[in-house]
């Protein structure tokens, strides 16, 4: 390849990395740039102009700015439309509603139940981000939300200064911009829970990696390795081992293809470890006593191992689902990914590629061993594939693709906006509601931009189908963030039940009355209706309902019951001379498997109404 290529970049790169490139040429065990490849870049790409775009925003004061702004028009629509999407999300939403409540921020609970999976760290972003903004437990849902969307902007910012190691501006900017169009960081960065700040820790730690390892000194570089150590151990309190996981691999593969360890005494490892256990280790004894050591029982021997063996939750799923699943979540990449192979193999002695290699490999093979099977697990690898595609567009990746090659990746481009679109405008009409106008346009729009982009692919260099991929991710985000998802509302199921409570008289009053529900337990409802909502049996919902009513209590008590108990309900509430009356019902589409529910909310039939009380204080 030659000297100015962006698989290999010394004149863009990050100053304090140039040094560390320039090495000779030699043998891969003795030099990270490795024997030159068989065939070069000029011999599969042609001569490369940067786009007026890349030329004005390529630079170190535009290229952020500009990720910041692609940031927020992604990740933004829908933050406050969007209900609490079942059922991870209002669990940890309720859990931290909780710490807020009681004041314990050490134990983790969903109401009486113990909640022993993650550790503490995304909980107490969560109830710093109520705190800061003014609210207490009593939070809308886009404030447990903030550090979800904050944590997906610094990775995208992030991804841009640990390609900076690698590679100029430019070429950084493009790898910012593929982790902000991701589907997957999208949807992450709108969900309350971990996996947007785990995945700003791993690529922090892996930026700091990246420089200490380019350098290949044995001298201590301590800014770098704090900033790594740190991280890795934000990454632990937030989601346990598996920051820790990916970047371990990292650093194992890099020792292992190098056949050098000594480099990694630049990261202070014994004094980082030291720094590492000491930020982790008082929440960590601090949950050993309050729990007698539960939970790590419970986090690391059903949760953590629980999803090796098998399938937790109906999540299992073969081996290779994850590969196959990553050409839609991480879209638009996976599109120029494929055009860009041919210089990523030719290349692949390169420090970028092999730090690349590194990265994905190891993690990739174990996340699709692991039994358990969720989109989101290969999140953090996510920029090991940017990294390289990234420098092989900026050299022309695309301009001699075969034909096939071209429509295989003109289709990988242009499928899911154009599919998002066709699905924004019949999916509401099998619901049984009117499609959201805007929203169906806005979508629309990005599915002619995504066609858009795919043309260009099938015309020359890939890099120039990048603006209209990213005005077309803009514009499905906007329409189905913010117009679609929230105009469906029957899968919106626990609001409108909550509404419906409302709009019962006498219990408009959130704070006082009392709820229980039988057969429709999801964690949603919990969160927006209050920590005080039992889930029951359909027997113990009547004698709930038949309990005489305390001076100080609330006159309000409902139970709502699903279809499928209903008729159980019915036969305990005769059993023990209860009436109960119907007051609202609520139908919907659960998402959580797709089942149909009815949802009844039943009062004792002698409830007074507020119209009826109003009345009787009249007559008195």
């Amino acid at each position: 390849m030659s000297d100015n290529s962006k698989l290999n970049t010394r004149d863009e790169a990050d100053p304090a990395q140039q040094e560390s490139v320039e090495v000779p040429q030699g043998d891969p065990a003795e030099s990270k740039e490795g024997a030159p490849a068989q065939k070069s870049a000029k011999d599969l790409s042609g001569e490369m102009r940067k786009p007026v775009w890349l030329k004005i925003f390529g630079h170190d004061l535009t290229a952020p700015l500009l990720l910041v702004l692609l940031s927020l028009l992604l990740f933004v629509p829908g933050q406050w439309t969007v209900p609490p999407l079942d059922r991870d999300e209002p669990r940890y939403t309720q859990a931290t509603k909780q710490m807020l409540e009681t004041d314990d921020y050490i134990d983790i609970r969903f109401q009486e139940q113990a909640r022993h999976k993650k550790p503490v760290g995304i909980y107490w972003l969560q109830a710093a981000a109520a705190k800061l903004t003014g609210h207490g437990a009593d939070a809308p849902l886009w404030v447990y939300r903030l550090p979800s969307i904050i944590g997906a902007t610094i990775s995208v910012l992030a991804a841009f200064w640990m390609a900076r190691a690698f590679m100029g501006p430019a070429g950084a900017l493009l790898v910012g911009g593929f982790v902000a169009l991701a589907i997957i960081v999208g949807v992450e960065a709108r969900l309350a829970k971990t996996d947007a700040m785990l995945f700003a820790t791993v690529i922090i730690a892996q930026g700091a990696l990246a420089r200490i390892w380019l350098k290949d000194t044995e001298q201590r570089m301590w800014g770098l390795s704090f900033l790594f150590w740190t991280a890795l151990a934000a990454g632990v309190l937030i989601k346990g081992p598996v920051g820790l996981m990916v970047v371990g691999f990292t650093v194992a593969g890099l020792m292992i293809m190098g056949r050098r360890v000594k480099w990694f005494k630049a990261a202070s490892p014994l004094i980082g470890l030291l720094w590492f256990v000491l930020l982790v280790s008082p929440w960590f004894v601090a949950i050993w006593i309050a729990t007698d050591g539960t939970f790590f029982t419970e986090a690391i021997g059903r949760d953590l191992l629980g999803k090796v063996g098998q399938g937790q939750e109906g999540h299992g799923a073969p081996p290779l689902t994850h590969l196959g699943a990553m050409f839609g979540i991480f879209w638009p990449l996976p599109a120029f990914f494929l055009l860009s192979l041919p210089l990523i193999w030719a290349e692949r002695s390169s420090p970028l590629v092999i730090f690349s290699i590194a990265w994905f490999l190891p993690t990739w093979i174990v996340f699709e061993l692991v039994a358990t099977k969720l989109p989101h697990y290969t999140l953090p690898i996510l920029p090991a594939l940017a990294l390289p595609v990234a420098a092989a567009l900026l050299e022309g990746a695309g301009q001699i693709s075969g034909k096939w090659p071209r429509r295989l990746a003109a289709v990988l481009l242009a499928l899911p906006p154009v599919g998002l679109a066709v699905v924004s405008f019949a999916g509401p009409f099998v619901l049984g509601v009117w499609p959201s106008p805007p929203g169906v346009v806005v979508v629309a729009i990005g599915g002619v931009f995504g066609i858009a982009a795919a043309s260009r692919l099938l015309q020359g260099a890939a890099l120039h189908a990048f603006p209209s991929a990213a005005l077309s991710a803009v514009c499905v985000a906007i329409g189905v963030w913010g117009f679609v998802g929230p105009a469906l509302t029957p899968i919106w199921v626990s609001p409108r039940l909550v509404a419906a409570l409302d709009e019962i008289p006498g219990c408009a009053d959130n704070d006082t009355r009392q709820v229980v529900t039988s057969g429709f337990h999801e964690p949603s409802f919990i969160f927006l209706e209050g920590t005080g909502t039992r889930i029951v049996s359909p027997k113990d919902a009547a004698e709930f309902l038949s309990e005489p009513q305390s001076a100080n209590s609330s006159g309000c008590r409902v139970a709502a019951i699903e279809s499928r108990e209903e008729t159980a309900f019915l036969e305990a509430a005769k059993e023990i001379g209860l009436v109960p009356e119907v007051r609202k019902r609520v139908d919907g589409l659960n998402i959580n498997g797709g089942d149909d529910v009815d949802i009844a909310l039943y009062q004792k039939a002698d409830t007074a109404t507020g119209a009826e009380e109003n009345g009787n204080v009249e007559q008195q």
